[in-house]
């Protein structure tokens, strides 16, 4: 009997940017960190923690996403949205440090709105997005030279979700684009439509789901109308004339936690649980979407579980941390609040920021050692507030 022979095979770049190793400062994918975090099991991190933002009293304000954990959450100074967040931040010019307990798009948008003296934290640099690393700078840049031989680069306007990248971002900007949120997109579409004229198109970027329920269940477009650019083939994988046709170009991007829904989630929930209000979110499929009773933003989601009667069902469609939140913060009401898929799905690089990482990040910054700092270069913070504030203005 032989022994089997080490095989010489080396990892991927990618293959090491998604175990956390190497680092990539344009890629929303893992790096390493760069201190000894405290360990998981240490039973003193929650006071850790308390002593350390306590020490740094206003100097620090730490924000917390709807999707964070409860072990984080518990030390937000404000919870929300990406873009609500961002501008509590703004807010409070006298913080020195903002400690974005989110993901690595949402700590640019913070860094792209606050003031040059305060200093944007990412407790882990390994908390990305998943669908914001589906449209990279150089991939639109190529996308914009499709169209611009298609010759309909000049009446398309570009929008882009918040939950993008700064290069994204500051590209919509450059191109006379706007940003939009999961509660504005109706309206930045309709401005984009106004700027493209009668033949006007948008490119929508990178959530294809949400562009596609905004367009034909609110703008009344057909789902002819619209048109994927993968950016992984050949000219999108469209032809010329199909570019030429559409009114929206849907870039081919999606949330890994809201694209998992699917119609089956949906009927399943409603066989098992009689009279469900099924309620999701607009990054999911259109024909969930259409299947749903509700569709709205997160912001909208919680605004009606809020305002349901006592003794009402809901399956709802979005990240579970935030589904069993609600799910505690209602059960004495009696409203009955559960996830719509069977399967536990939290949004994993969301996830990465952990109690551990939240501690070191306090204590170092405590100690005078600013870490994990997400710094926009001039340029792009320029043009991506550029499309920031028209979004901003929109009527």
């Amino acid at each position: 009997m032989t022994s089997a022979q080490p095989l010489d095979v080396k990892p991927t770049p990618l293959a090491l940017l998604l175990l956390g190793r190497e680092s990539d400062p344009a890629s929303e994918r893992g790096v390493d960190c760069p201190g000894d975090l405290p360990a998981p099991s240490d039973p003193d991190l929650v006071e850790r923690a308390r002593a350390a933002k306590a020490s740094l009293g206003d100097r620090v304000f730490v924000l917390g996403h709807h999707y964070q954990r409860d072990e984080v959450i518990q030390f937000a100074d404000v919870t929300g949205d990406s873009f609500k967040l961002a501008r509590d931040a703004a807010a409070r010019p006298e913080a020195e440090f903002i400690v974005f307990c989110g993901v690595h798009f949402m700590a640019e948008s913070a860094d792209i709105l606050t003031s040059d003296a305060q200093r944007v934290i990412l407790p882990d640099l390994a908390a990305g997005c998943s669908m914001a690393d589906m449209a990279s700078a150089e991939q639109v840049a190529e996308a914009w030279d499709v169209l611009t031989e298609a010759g309909v680069a000049d009446v398309t306007v570009p929008v882009s979700y918040m939950n993008s990248s700064a290069d994204i971002k500051a590209f919509t900007g450059r191109n006379g684009g706007v940003i939009c949120t999961s509660s504005n997109a109706r309206r930045a579409l309709d401005w984009a439509y106004e700027q493209a004229g009668p033949d006007g198109k948008v490119l929508f970027l990178p959530d294809q789901h949400l562009g596609r329920n905004t367009a034909v269940r609110e703008l009344g477009l057909s789902l002819d109308d619209c048109v994927v650019y993968n950016p992984h083939r050949p000219g999108g994988g469209l032809t010329a004339d199909q570019l030429r046709r559409a009114r929206m170009i849907l870039w081919r991007g999606h949330c890994s936690v809201h694209g998992r829904f699917t119609l089956d989630s949906v009927k399943e929930v409603r066989e098992r649980i009689p009279g469900v209000n099924v309620l999701v979110h607009p990054e999911c499929q259109y024909e969930v979407v259409e299947a749903a009773d509700q569709v709205g933003s997160t912001e909208h989601i919680i605004a009606t579980l809020d305002a349901a009667p006592a003794g009402s069902r809901w399956a709802i469609g979005t990240e579970l941390n935030l589904v069993r939140r609600l799910a505690n913060r209602y059960a004495d009401q009696g409203k009955e609040i559960v996830f719509l898929d069977r399967t536990v799905c939290f949004c994993s690089t969301m996830n990465r920021i952990d109690l551990p990482h939240l501690v070191w990040s306090l204590e170092s910054l405590a100690a005078g050692k600013v870490v994990n700092r997400i710094e926009v270069d001039r340029e792009t913070e320029h043009f991506a507030k550029l499309a920031l504030e028209r979004m901003l203005a929109l009527p």
